[in-house]
């Protein structure tokens, strides 16, 4: 077991319950279960299996098997245990947790010292979903979780053979991007004679980044032919047409289309505050037992709010690490500092753009690999129970 600076551990042994089984969650499990041989920990998730959910574009290389660890195994390497099970989290319900302490789990009763609430945002919904149900000829990342890439458009082709059209991806950030790309190499190493092309309300792809990034990607996508309509918005797929309105103009227009793939981000509108520390923040009043972690959590900067796996990593390990100190004789809490050293985003197989130390510095190809390489590497060496990360 490893020793936490500023943890001086109580007689009791702590009951540790996390809602979420996610990066945040599952890098909250691991550093828990380093620090402290004693803890109760309860990982409370409605899935069978943890999904490495940034990995979810290569399931049209690789089986989804891949990407999924399966609770029972966590229980047996970090000595915890699973309910399976989906809990609505709002303020009103923190409030009721921290005062009973206690979860209502079905017709069970789960007591918790701390609670560590490690959700996700949800996905953002285009407005015609809103108004007028699920649209045809659309996937979400939602539909990923369980059929892969392959299987998913395979299904699809073979139950609408047409002749050769277009296929559209919504959504000009990293997912989008990277869906894009890996969607380009499966048509091309099939001969799939479908055209492609990428749909976003912004005015260059991967706005987030620095325009290095944009310019690169869209090289890629000119030499690839994939077409390029930026500063629209999606408002429909139907059997074979995808309608669009101009941001500017307002004008709507129609394109040929047999399927669209939407990936519009996540919501900010279900975020859970939390102090320096981690601990919730409902109405300004403190919830000391408490915490939250994950893209479903916002920290009082300077500490990074990006919704990427490393922030939920780093922000899961910190929680968990001041839940163990709060849980303690001393109650030194850390704060959040941590800022992203880089980010990747991949391009298929072969290629890839990132950031390294200053986001003005775009690697691209073969460097930008190696490093997509070395941070899968550390994940996974985390959950195996091997932990790499500094802090």
């Amino acid at each position: 077991m490893a020793l936490l600076p500023l943890y001086i551990p109580k007689s009791a042994r702590p009951r540790i319950v996390i809602i979420g089984g996610g990066y945040a969650g599952i890098a909250a499990l691991t550093t828990l279960r380093r620090y402290s041989a004693d803890a109760q920990i309860t990982l409370v998730d409605p899935g069978a299996h943890h999904l490495k959910i940034t990995h979810l574009h290569e399931t049209f290389r690789y089986p989804l098997s891949d990407l999924l660890v399966p609770y029972s195994l966590l229980e047996q390497r970090f000595d915890c245990r699973h309910i399976c099970s989906a809990l609505a989290v709002n303020e009103a319900v923190l409030r009721q947790w921290q005062q009973d302490r206690c979860l209502q789990i079905g017709d069970e009763t789960v007591p918790f010292d701390y609670l560590l609430v490690a959700t996700g945002a949800r996905q953002r919904e285009c407005l015609h979903e809103m108004n007028a149900g699920t649209m045809k000829n659309v996937f979400h990342l939602e539909n990923f979780f369980t059929i892969s890439g392959v299987d998913l458009l395979d299904r699809f082709l073979t139950a609408h053979p047409v002749s050769p059209s277009c296929i559209s991806v919504v959504g000009g950030g990293a997912t989008g991007i990277q869906y894009l790309f890996e969607l380009a190499g499966y048509l091309r190493r099939h001969r799939i004679h479908h055209g492609l092309r990428l749909v976003d309300d912004k005015e260059r792809v991967l706005q987030q980044f620095s325009r290095g990034f944009s310019r690169y990607v869209e090289m890629r996508m000119l030499e690839l032919d994939i077409e390029f309509y930026s500063g629209v918005r999606f408002l429909e797929q139907s059997d074979n047409t995808l309608l669009l309105e101009d941001k500017t103009g307002g004008q709507h227009f129609a394109l040929p289309s047999i399927l669209s793939l939407v990936f519009t981000g996540n919501r900010q509108d279900n975020l859970i505050k939390t102090n320096s520390s981690g601990q919730v923040i409902v109405d300004g009043k403190l919830l000391e037992n408490v915490f939250a972690a994950g893209d479903g959590s916002v920290y009082p900067s300077p500490g990074s709010n990006a919704m990427t796996a490393q922030s939920a990593v780093r922000k899961g390990k910190l929680a968990a690490r001041n839940i163990l100190r709060h849980s303690g004789l001393l109650k030194v809490l850390e704060p959040y500092l941590h800022r992203d050293l880089g980010y990747v985003v991949s391009l298929g197989p072969d290629d890839a753009v990132g950031w390294l130390a200053v986001e003005n510095n775009v690697v691209t190809g073969v460097p930008a690999m190696v490093i997509k390489e070395i941070v899968e590497t550390r994940y996974d060496l985390l959950l195996s129970g091997v932990d790499t990360y500094l802090a």
